[in-house]
């Protein structure tokens, strides 16, 4: 069992729970404008309780198959932001991608380094996995330097990576390698 950690400021970082539908609906909601640039475009229904209760469900479906982990960041009963190691791959691979974001009012204090530092080792030491991947837009300065203080180094560029805020978009590609063991 992944145990919650404490980052800052009264902030854990935990696995996401079935509860959290309500809390999360709230924070996509204060953050929509926040978010809009960085994220695929949302259905009116991704706005509902109906909509992040459906989310949670497949989200917790696929950890207990063993293919993602979701974790909220949490400052009480108030989810502050949302991380996320999935598409795990097992095997001589052992790699997964890793998404995040961080409420626009909780930026720039740390948070998400930290959180991502978290990340990075209870996939290195819970989940057992050998690599971590993510991808951030050729702008997004902010998260690349996340990145890069967590300990990712920069693979490549992607075209038309992924669909964000409506259109294909360019990413920056990272990686950190967590370790160096023989896949089992």
């Amino acid at each position: 069992m992944i145990e919650p950690v404490p980052l800052t400021d009264g902030v854990i970082l935990r696995p996401a729970t079935k509860q959290d539908a309500e809390a999360l609906l709230r924070a996509y909601t204060r953050n929509r404008d926040h978010l809009r640039r960085w994220e695929p475009r949302r259905s009116k229904e991704f706005y509902t309780l109906a909509g992040q209760a459906h989310r949670l469900k497949d989200l917790l479906e696929q950890r207990a198959a063993g293919r993602a982990m979701p974790w909220v960041l949490a400052d009480g009963d108030e989810i502050v932001g949302r991380m996320t190691v999935n598409t795990i791959v097992r095997g001589p691979f052992l790699s997964a991608d890793l998404g995040y974001w961080t409420d626009a009012e909780y930026t720039g204090r740390g948070l998400t380094t930290r959180a991502v530092m978290e990340v990075c080792r209870m996939a290195d030491q819970d989940l057992g996995l050998h690599r971590i991947a993510a991808a951030t837009l050729l702008d997004n300065v902010a998260s690349q330097g996340v990145l890069r203080k967590a300990g990712f180094e920069t693979v490549g560029m992607s075209p038309r990576y992924l669909e964000i805020d409506g259109k294909w978009q360019d990413h920056r590609l990272f990686q950190r390698i967590l370790n160096d063991r023989p896949a089992m």
